[in-house]
């Protein structure tokens, strides 16, 4: 794949692709949303900084901030790296804004996950050709949801697995050595660093996920995000419906849950941060356990909160896990 130059496309093809992307989008100049009038100067749209040293760089654009958090450490200081998704964002059912499009326009690279998990990337993206897209789970055998709608259908959270993260990393520094050959060593070695913080990540979350007691080694969660974390720290998951473009809890799933924690007896249910937690109560107060926190999933949370990195996320997730189930 040969990095490509800037899209140069008509405002009016770009107007097309965008009410495509989108039917609650009515025009190409609609007031912004008040997450965009509230912008801080000298930030991105994606809140990234947007100041003089950014100028000049490829731009590298991610569908969500966990990917672009991803990117950076790759990427060092040689590229722009921004995230299409704010922190937050619920990145399953993501509705693209005017903003967006404009900025893909300007980028040089896209990095999208794969395993159908950004469909409304496939749509926007069909508009800019000219642009690269790297899929980042290319390598990685997927593991297919169970049951419902989605059987059969690759789960897309590979990257909550620190080993499958470091096959991200690699497509990454590929993507990047293409992109701007003339930083290959650097990417390299950003690189390696980078995979040798997941290694001792994988390492802390195995010692700390061994103390869980056997009977207790139940993920009970919203969204069935946790395929890959389970099989890898020998955890059961159980969750209300596979992936947030589903979230309709119907009767039979929550029966099913509620059982499955009460006949195991655990003590704590958790949610995800980007969807509602109030079913997921009712399933704690009707299986005799509680509601023990939120997990960060599709979503770092904001600067300055508990996962506002990949490696944050995963030690805040593990930590909330191994405090619930031990009832603290």
């Amino acid at each position: 794949m040969a990095a490509r130059s800037i899209l140069r496309r008509p405002a009016l093809a770009l107007c097309g692709v965008l009410m495509l992307t989108s039917g609650a989008l009515l025009g190409c100049t609609p007031s912004p949303r008040p997450a965009e009038q509230t912008q801080a100067p000298g930030t991105s749209a994606a809140g990234t900084p947007g100041d003089a040293a950014t100028q000049g760089k490829p731009r590298v654009l991610t569908t969500f901030t966990i990917l672009a958090d991803m990117a950076r450490q790759v990427a060092g200081d040689h590229l722009q790296v921004e995230s299409i998704t704010r922190p937050g964002a619920e990145i399953h059912g993501y509705e693209p804004t005017p903003s967006d499009l404009r900025r893909a326009e300007g980028a040089q690279l896209v990095l999208v996950n794969g395993f159908g998990l950004e469909r409304w990337a496939d749509r926007f993206l069909s508009g800019l050709p000219d642009v690269p897209r790297v899929v980042l789970t290319d390598g990685i055998e997927p593991l297919p949801i169970a049951g419902d709608a989605y059987a059969g259908k690759p789960n897309p959270h590979a990257w909550m697995s620190p080993w499958l993260a470091e096959v991200y990393v690699e497509n990454m520094r590929k993507a990047f050595t293409q992109l701007a050959p003339a930083h290959a060593a650097d990417f390299k070695r950003n690189a390696e660093a980078y995979r040798a913080e997941l290694r001792a990540l994988d390492r802390d979350l195995r010692r700390d996920l061994a103390t869980l007691p056997p009977q207790h080694r139940l993920l009970a969660t919203c969204e069935g995000a946790f395929s890959y974390l389970a099989r890898d720290y020998g955890l059961t998951e159980a969750y209300l419906w596979p992936v947030n473009a589903e979230s309709q809890v119907t009767p039979q799933r929550m029966a099913r849950l509620i059982a499955t924690v009460r006949e195991r007896q655990v003590p704590a249910v958790f949610c995800e941060s980007t969807v509602s937690a109030e079913a997921q109560k009712q399933v704690a107060a009707e299986s005799g356990s509680r509601f023990a926190g939120v997990f960060f999933v599709d979503s770092l949370s904001p600067e300055g909160g508990p996962a506002s990195s990949l490696l944050e996320l995963q030690r805040h997730n593990v930590s909330t896990l191994i405090n619930g189930l031990k009832g603290r």
